[in-house]
């Protein structure tokens, strides 16, 4: 795969995910800045060489900054599912204020999910179904994409580091037997999809079984379905989420990130 330095923006970068994304696009010679909103705290937290840059995602006045003359952006938005912090005005109206605040510039994205994420259970607060309407802007959006799916995190053995990705979501108990994945593992897919042009336009669920962790991503990557193109959910995907029955608001969305990607 193609090792191409790029500017890339971490979105989520003081996360347990995040941080190990930031250091992650250093180590493999991206010049990488951090979208945070303390910058002290960040500063104890992050490498040196990450490039801070304060904004908020649920404040769209604040984040032309952080996307000026980015390449690429990995999104690993998570909330706790309280106030400013909630499912629908963090993981998926954070994504959504970044794809409007781009201004005609086409980043690659790698967008994190979660596994089960097509179940439309209730166990969660609907915190799945806001993760998936996160995932189908950024398909309605135009730009080249990758979309990660992992599976319960840093629950593997020592001997489990093969990575396995998988499609159609039907791993729905919502227990670690849907599968799992070190955290350190996840940033490297974030990372590398960036620069693998066998990553674009797909979905996939991310795990790890027996076996070691493997030399070139970019079979697994090739041997998965695309996406149909200006399909809203992933090759694969069950059909249970009908767009007719959505929030209007969130209709409404769609429709502008998709006016704005065919402008």
């Amino acid at each position: 795969m193609s090792h191409t330095p790029m500017t890339v923006l971490v979105v989520g970068a003081t996360g347990s995910i995040g941080r190990l994304v930031v250091a992650e696009s250093i180590a493999r010679g991206h010049t990488t800045r951090a979208l945070v909103r303390d910058a002290a705290k960040a500063r104890r937290q992050l490498p040196a060489e990450a490039q801070l840059v304060v904004a908020d995602v649920t404040r769209p006045e604040t984040l032309p900054p952080a996307v000026a003359d980015v390449d690429a952006l990995v999104l690993t938005l998570g909330s706790d599912g309280s106030g400013h912090a909630s499912p629908e005005a963090v993981d998926y109206a954070g994504v959504r204020n970044i794809l409007t605040v781009l201004d005609g510039r086409t980043p690659r994205v790698a967008l994190m999910t979660a596994i089960g994420v097509t179940s439309r259970s209730s166990v969660y607060d609907h915190l799945l179904d806001w993760k998936r309407r996160s995932e189908r802007i950024v398909r309605a959006g135009g730009l080249s994409y990758t979309i990660v799916r992992p599976g319960w995190f840093d629950m593997n053995g020592p001997d489990e580091q093969r990575l396995v990705f998988l499609q159609g979501d039907e791993r729905r108990s919502g227990t670690p037997d849907d599968g799992v994945i070190s955290r350190a593992q996840i940033a490297q897919v974030l990372v590398q999809a960036l620069t693998a042009p066998e990553a674009e336009g797909k979905t996939f669920e991310l795990v790890a079984e027996a076996g070691p962790e493997p030399g070139d991503m970019g079979p697994l990557f090739a041997a998965l379905a695309p996406d149909a193109p200006g399909a809203l959910d992933a090759a694969r995907d069950e059909a249970n989420m009908p767009l007719g029955k959505e929030p209007q608001r969130v209709r409404d969305d769609l429709d502008a990130v998709r006016a704005r990607a065919h402008a």
